[in-house]
């Protein structure tokens, strides 16, 4: 049985210590210590400490939002994966859509970091999903198996296991507009099958699934209820938290 999986990805906001402080003690109450859902939060490199000096006395794993694909060097700006282990990530979101999109972020530079996450002992989360464009023109399936391709390049079976993947139809985050249950599992139960011609069933059937576009306490059940969808990468309302919490109980309901 696959566990399912809620991160929070804070993006650019919660930066300071003190608004993590603020955020992880009012959320901390509202969820329920479980071993049935694992959940994640991802705040921005600034905070990362003040969050894992809170979260490490509960259910809650650190995450950050990215990393570089070189352990150290001349590379100003970027952040060596073993900084990010040495303060106490477990988890690494790489290839998000704001990535690929604003900073133009290749598959071939998101399978260069996913190689050194794994390399190095870090849970990476690799975002894959299409534009609205694609979707229209009925391309949807033929830019998630490209992404597929490229990003998961020359991994085997044991590495891609590790992983865990989030589907971001790209049309769905921070618009409002959310895929509906029946579309988001139809482009899941693809990602599984794709994954079965490249590696196999048990890969294709033991590999997370995570939705990731526009998540909100109104909807989160009905995704998760679909049999494909192993929770969520959640955006703007894990801002919050009183939406994340219910987002988390949730995930936790469908197992029960």
């Amino acid at each position: 049985m696959r566990i399912p999986i809620i991160g929070g990805n804070w993006k650019m906001n919660r930066g300071t210590p003190n608004e993590s402080k603020e955020m992880l003690k009012a959320l901390i109450p509202l969820i329920k210590k479980s071993d049935n859902v694992e959940v994640m939060i991802a705040p921005p490199f600034t905070s990362l400490i003040e969050t894992f000096n809170i979260v490490k006395k509960t259910n809650i794993k650190l995450g950050a939002q990215n990393m570089y694909y070189e352990e150290t060097g001349a590379f100003t700006g970027e952040i060596s994966p073993n900084f990010l282990k040495e303060i106490g990530v477990e988890y690494v979101i790489l290839g998000h859509s704001e990535r690929r999109n604003i900073f133009n972020e290749s598959d071939d530079l998101i399978n260069r970091k996913l190689k050194k996450a794994l390399q190095v002992g870090l849970k990476p989360i690799v975002c894959i999903g299409e534009h609205l464009e694609e979707r229209e023109s009925g391309r949807t399936k033929e830019v998630i198996k490209s992404q597929i391709d490229g990003t998961f390049k020359d991994l085997d079976k044991e590495e891609i296991i590790k992983t865990v993947i989030a589907y971001e139809p790209i049309w769905a985050i921070g618009t409002g507009k959310t895929a509906t249950p029946e579309q988001a599992e139809e482009i899941h139960i693809y990602i599984r099958e794709t994954l079965r011609q490249k590696f196999d069933k048990e890969a294709a059937n033991s590999i997370r699934i995570q939705y990731g576009g526009s998540i909100k306490p109104t909807n989160a059940e009905d995704l998760f209820r679909k049999a494909n969808i192993d929770g969520g990468l959640v955006g703007g309302a894990s801002l919050q938290a009183d939406s994340l919490a219910h987002i988390i109980n949730a995930a936790e309901k469908t197992i029960n």
